[in-house]
């Protein structure tokens, strides 16, 4: 009885997942180069690439009705650190959770002189999002901010020196929309005092510097996969590293801050649970509510992680596209006089995120002027995030010298607070779209 019950259970479950690519098929359809309509069709700045195989995933996982971290978590995990090269990657809530956890990482216990401490000093950039440099700020330590550079709208790396101070522990840097920083510099920087470096890179997966995958230069890296991102589980996000203890670290900060590393639904993985000494707590004390950081809960669910699993066999064509789109982009308006676009390091391999554009002084327009003029057009534009950090209104309880530090002046940070925007390229754009958007930047500057 048992046997025919689990059989008309397989038979009811590859039903449904038959008929859910079937349902995916008819109601989210490929999109053809006849469906956009110009100047009618909204172009998004980005957006969801998926087909039948994330929807059947999704179903998948929940008819096992699991929930939380599990066996699709396992598996997302693993393909996403084989794919970068390192030992451990970890899925969380989501990019902003990710950065979270990556930094507090380093102010766990665990690694004696060398954890970051409140007052302790960062080195970081004030063009960005803001939950890059949150976490630094909540715990106490003092970011310390340097200029950028206007043609990669990166970290000026000739001003790390001088942002420099006996109190420094650590550099946290994203890679501006997909642009890897100058990798090289930052590491032999970080190396030769003695730093951690944190990677955001939830812009920025599947860029390459020098060969090498950014993320996995630094001590740990992080990933975003909210739908706009390169890749989508929803709401989601990763850290990664190769450093065995950091990935300890983040584990336990992720998981309530536990010093048990079983997975959800296992118990004693260790052999001992009631039969070691830790702290002050009773000898035998249960390994399971023994905790030995301050942490959190960041988990994903499976249902996530089950999407994410598809969206990752894909990705390296994913890769590919964002570099197609933006090849002809850059063709389209590299001759556009009152525009600064984009450039790149010649060791960087950008899987970019988005296709920024600075209007240069002296154009007779403004950034909001192009702004207004795109999306009157429905071409969906963004700033470059934050722009400057320091100039929001989160920054007026702050004091400088104090709470944060400015490392020279912003000077560029402010040309890109004021002056940059960009546009989308993501994999979902055919050229239909992308060819919109140059005939309506080019036409209203003047080409």
């Amino acid at each position: 009885m048992k046997g025919d019950t689990q059989m008309k259970a397989e038979e009811l479950k590859k039903e449904i997942l038959e008929k859910t690519a079937e349902y995916c098929r008819l109601v989210h359809p490929p999109e053809r180069a006849g469906d956009f309509k110009p100047g009618e069709t909204k172009v998004n700045y980005a957006g969801r690439v998926f087909d039948e195989r994330e929807m059947v995933n999704l179903v998948d996982s929940s008819l096992e009705f699991w929930l939380t971290y599990g066996r699709w978590s396992r598996k997302f995990e693993k393909g996403l650190a084989e794919y970068l090269g390192v030992r451990k990657a970890l899925f969380v809530n989501s990019g902003s959770s990710a950065n979270l956890l990556a930094f507090m990482t380093l102010t766990s216990p665990l690694l004696g002189d060398r954890r970051v401490k409140r007052g302790d000093e960062v080195i970081t950039v004030a063009a960005g999002f803001p939950t890059t440099v949150a976490p630094v700020v909540q715990h106490g330590a003092v970011p310390v901010f340097v200029d950028m550079d206007l043609a990669t709208a990166n970290v000026d790396v000739t001003k790390l020196d001088a942002a420099l101070s006996a109190r420094t522990k650590a550099v946290v840097l994203a890679h501006t929309l997909g642009n890897p920083f100058d990798l090289k510099t930052v590491k032999a920087f970080c190396e030769k005092h003695g730093l951690w470096l944190v990677e955001d890179n939830c812009d920025a997966l599947g860029s390459r510097f020098a060969g090498r995958y950014t993320g996995t230069w630094g001590d740990i890296g992080t990933s975003s996969f909210y739908p706009p991102h390169h890749m989508t589980t929803g709401e989601g996000g990763a850290v990664y590293t190769d450093d065995p203890l950091l990935g300890r670290i983040a584990l336990s900060i992720r998981d309530w801050g536990r010093d048990c590393w079983c997975e959800s639904g296992r118990d004693n993985t260790c052999g001992c649970r009631f039969t070691k000494q830790f702290g002050r707590l009773p000898a035998g004390y249960d390994h399971k509510y023994v905790y030995s950081h301050f942490g959190y809960n960041l988990k994903a669910t499976d249902m996530q992680a089950a999407v994410g699993c598809a969206q990752l066999e894909k990705f390296p064509g994913f890769v590919m596209k964002r570099k197609a789109n933006f090849e002809r982009l850059y063709a389209g308006l590299k001759d556009v006089e009152s525009l600064r676009l984009f450039s790149k390091l010649p060791e960087a391999d950008p899987s970019w995120f988005g296709f920024l554009m600075t209007v240069k002084p002296g154009a007779g327009f403004t950034r909001n002027d192009l702004a207004k003029h795109l999306e009157s057009r429905f071409i969906q534009t963004r700033n470059l995030f934050a722009g400057n950090i320091l100039r929001h209104p989160c920054f007026d309880s702050l004091v400088e010298g104090v709470d944060y530090r400015v490392a020279g002046d912003l000077a560029n940070t402010d040309v890109i607070m004021n002056s940059s925007l960009w546009i989308g390229l993501y994999p979902g754009m055919g050229d239909e779209r992308l060819d919109y958007m140059i005939e309506a930047v080019r036409r209203f500057c003047g080409k």
